[in-house]
């Protein structure tokens, strides 16, 4: 298989393997179906991928980057740093509100793979990221203790994940925006500030 049509078949089976293993598990598709839906063969698959836990770390590793920019994109939309913190959960409802959204691609399949594999560190690696963002968040907004704030917000943008798959309702997202503004102004309230010692663009 020459380089081009190695990259060819690279992209085929990833974007077959996104499409199935979102929506039906990474368990319980099999590479001969991936193949298939890639127009290719299980040997080009493996000549490709090596193996198909390669396979599902290259799915959740264009799931991330995608989800890395989404959120980039649709926080450079405020103005203020707590607008930004607090978007967080509005860029989650863009998510939720997508026609195919069936929950955090992270959670299903490390809920499927074994105890230390690959699969569950890249699970841990995406929490990782998130925690840092809302507390990198939290401390451009002023937050008293962002550590403690991250790691509270952090629970609170997982939840909705979580919530809006089962429920199917993606008004979750407006559920958890309102709970994060209540975390920020309990963290401030005991600092004993006002809202907008914190940001002056609060109320606007």
């Amino acid at each position: 298989m020459d380089s081009t049509s190695g990259t060819r078949a690279r992209e085929r089976l990833l974007a077959a393997a996104d499409e199935l293993f979102y929506s039906e598990g990474v368990q319980t598709v099999g590479v001969d179906r991936i193949a298939k839906r890639a127009r290719t063969s299980k040997k080009s698959l493996y000549l490709v991928f090596g193996s198909k836990e390669a396979l599902v770390l290259a799915y959740l590793e264009a799931r991330r980057t995608s989800i890395e920019v989404s959120i980039a994109q649709g926080l450079a939309r405020f103005d203020t740093p707590r607008e930004r913190l607090l978007g967080v959960s509005d860029v989650q409802g863009d998510f939720f509100a997508a026609p195919d959204y069936n929950g955090c691609p992270f959670l299903a399949a490390s809920a499927e793979a074994a105890r230390g594999s690959l699969v569950e560190r890249a699970h841990a690696d995406y929490r990782a990221w998130a925690r840092a963002l809302l507390t990198e968040l939290a401390a451009e907004a002023d937050v008293p203790d962002h550590e403690a704030a991250g790691r509270e917000l952090h629970l609170l943008y997982d939840a909705a994940g979580v919530a809006a798959r089962a429920d199917r309702d993606p008004s979750v997202a407006a559920v958890a925006r309102h709970a994060a503004a209540a975390v920020l102004a309990h963290r401030n309230a005991r600092c004993g500030r006002k809202p907008s010692d914190s940001d002056p663009h609060q109320g606007h």
